[in-house]
């Protein structure tokens, strides 16, 4: 796919990878239609552009708001004649174990992570339909949506759900102008645990400590994953797992389906 002059709507465009593929898709010459709920946020992303004089629009939008999400596609319409790619980059985090979220943080990490990215794909697919040319749905889920750490029932079951999604929409869509791409980040260098909500009653000393752990493995560069997916999307790929680390758990996942767990702890306590 050439990406030049295309129209991209990108979702969690304020920071982190979301930041880093708006600058990354610019340079390959998209328009860009970059959401976000932080305004503020938006704005540095849309400022750190390289100045291609393709045009930016910015759409502050809380994506736990789904009448919000509906009325999104229109807005970006506005802005622009067309949407070429759609990426649902978007997430959120909440810490703790299945017993220590509540159900309302549950709740609303599912709103966010999944329920958003659905919404979305079934808002923005009619746009689609409508190119002659190839048009993109990109789907981040996570490492965390192949492997399924214990902290992290809630974002792992979020991030199992848009690969699923994903995977049987493209079947669906297999034969057409619209491709879709499920991405797999491992730990880039994101805000996700900062920002992550802490449960209702939990020691603020045990979350800053599994704060502080998850952080610790969060080191590839943004831009870097960034330049990975650009080239997915341009190569129509329907997978890609980002990151060496991501894809020796993937591999390791595969081969101990039941048991991969128990070493990847036995590695990381070596590391410690």
């Amino acid at each position: 796919m050439n990406l030049d002059n295309q129209v991209v709507l990108l979702t969690g465009a304020a920071g982190g990878i979301g930041r880093a593929l708006a600058g990354a898709l610019s340079g390959a010459g998209c328009r860009l239609a970059l959401v976000d709920r932080d305004e503020r946020g938006l704005r540095e992303t849309a400022a750190a552009l390289p100045q291609t004089g393709r045009r930016v629009s910015l759409h502050v939008c809380d994506l736990a708001d789904r009448e919000a999400l509906r009325a999104l596609p229109q807005a970006v319409l506005h802005e622009h004649d067309a949407i070429h790619v759609l990426v649902n980059n978007a997430g959120v985090g909440v810490g703790g174990t299945f017993e220590q979220v509540g159900e309302e943080d549950f709740d609303w990490l599912m709103r966010v992570n999944f329920h958003a990215v659905v919404d979305l794909t079934r808002a923005v697919l009619p746009v689609l339909r409508r190119n002659a040319a190839p048009s993109r749905i990109v789907n981040v889920s996570s490492l965390y949506g192949l492997v399924s750490p214990p902290g992290q029932t809630a974002y792992s079951a979020s991030k199992f759900a848009v690969r699923g999604f994903s995977n049987a929409l493209r079947h669906e869509l297999r034969g057409g102008s619209i491709g879709v791409l499920v991405v797999h980040p491992g730990g880039v260098s994101t805000g996700i645990a900062d920002n992550a909500r802490a449960p209702q009653g939990m020691d603020p000393a045990e979350f800053d400590r599994i704060r502080k752990e998850k952080n610790r493995l969060l080191r590839m560069p943004p831009a870097k994953a960034a330049r990975i997916i650009v080239r997915a999307i341009e190569a129509d790929k329907a997978r890609v797992i980002v990151g060496f680390d991501a894809k020796v758990v993937a591999l390791l996942e595969r081969l101990m389906p039941v048991s991969y767990w128990r070493v990847l702890e036995w590695l990381m306590t070596r590391r410690r």
